[in-house]
């Protein structure tokens, strides 16, 4: 079982929302209201704070460049987010991967059996976190994979997936690779890290996908899309296949709803890029909300530090005045601790936090 030896982690078998939603249903499955929410008001429309949209182009132009990359920079350290146009993924090929994921995601459910989770894997698909059959569930189905290096990927899903869908996600995966590159390069720029320092780290990553249906619920403020936390990753980049709003993240006390430009992705620094940058751009919470009346879908592909290495803060931003923030952990090491434990905040990086370094508000 690769999938559990490589992440250390199972989470037990749910239902399908989306079959739930089938049967037309009066009230919400117990284990589904989810009264636990984080009580922090909802930014209003009128005065929504807008995040930053950052033009890939001009980070690599010679008139624009210096100025991009500071708006880059402020971006990670003031949000943990931003989005991100003049990309260079065509629309053609986005238009494809929405396309294939929604009929991937409508296929009959005694299709979608051959892509169920197999016990002791967090691949395919189901839900994750679940660690026993009390626990609250979310309001989602989700398909997760891991795409790249090529040798991680299941054969039984891989081979297995429609034509169209499987040609589509070779596609998107390698320009999103491309994409993540870039990024963390111009990141380790923009903070003053030694160039190799980040290309060590990175150079062979792994890359995985985590593909998101939200169906409608007729109750949606009893229930979650997807729990307050921030992402294990070192880049998040995702793409929102539909106009239905549902991401809202943490900041200022407030959540702040996403309005998503069509076909821009929206990229997040994740909690171990929080480490490599001893804490200069930090992780933010995020969350999913259910919509009454709409369905909404989205794609994460998270892009993260090689298997095998070594999770700590650059060497090059270490100084007398700026010590580690964080204690020193295997990437191994930090997968299985964040998967073993239930979604909930940053609750696993604070644990690394070296004492006298508390965590800031977002």
């Amino acid at each position: 079982m690769e999938s559990k030896s490589m992440l250390g982690s199972t989470s037990l078998l749910v239902p399908s929302v989306k079959e739930i939603v089938k049967e037309q249903i009066v009230a919400i499955p117990p284990r589904y209201v989810c009264r636990d929410h984080d009580n922090s008001p909802v930014a209003k429309t009128n005065s929504l704070p807008q995040m930053p949209v950052i033009d890939l182009g001009k980070l690599f132009s010679q008139e624009f460049e210096d100025l991009e990359l500071e708006k880059l920079d402020q971006a990670c350290k003031e949000w943990g987010f931003f989005q991100l146009v003049n990309h260079g993924v065509s629309t053609e090929l986005l238009e494809k991967v929405k396309l294939e994921t929604q009929e991937f995601f409508n296929l009959p459910m005694e299709e979608k059996t051959k892509f169920w989770q197999k016990p002791g894997e967090v691949e395919g698909f189901g839900q994750h976190f679940v660690g026993s059959e009390e626990q609250k569930l979310e309001w989602a189905d989700l398909f997760y994979i891991i795409t790249l290096p090529t040798h991680r990927r299941k054969p039984h899903l891989f081979s297995n997936f429609p034509p169209a869908f499987r040609d589509a996600l070779e596609a998107y995966s390698e320009e999103l690779q491309k994409i993540a590159k870039k990024l963390f390069n111009l990141v380790a720029k923009a903070v003053g890290m030694k160039p190799d320092e980040m290309r060590d780290l990175t150079e062979e990553g792994w890359q995985a996908m985590r593909m998101n249906y939200y169906p409608p619920c007729p109750e949606p403020d009893l229930v979650i899309g997807l729990r307050p936390h921030s992402d294990a990753t070192g880049l998040t980049i995702v793409l929102q296949l539909n106009e239905v709003e549902g991401l809202q993240i943490h900041k200022d006390g407030m959540w702040i709803p996403v309005k998503p430009i069509p076909n821009a992705f929206i990229i997040n620094i994740g909690d171990m890029l929080e480490i490599v940058t001893n804490g200069i751009y930090r992780s933010i919470e995020h969350r999913a909300t259910i919509s009454s009346t709409k369905e909404r879908l989205s794609i994460a592909t998270f892009h993260n530090p090689k298997f095998d290495g070594e999770l700590c803060a650059a060497p090059s931003l270490i100084t007398p005045e700026t010590p580690p923030v964080f204690k020193s952990i295997s990437v191994a090491d930090y997968f299985k601790g964040y998967l073993s434990r239930e979604l909930h905040g940053k609750s696993f990086i604070d644990v690394l936090r070296i004492p006298n370094h508390q965590a800031k508000s977002n």
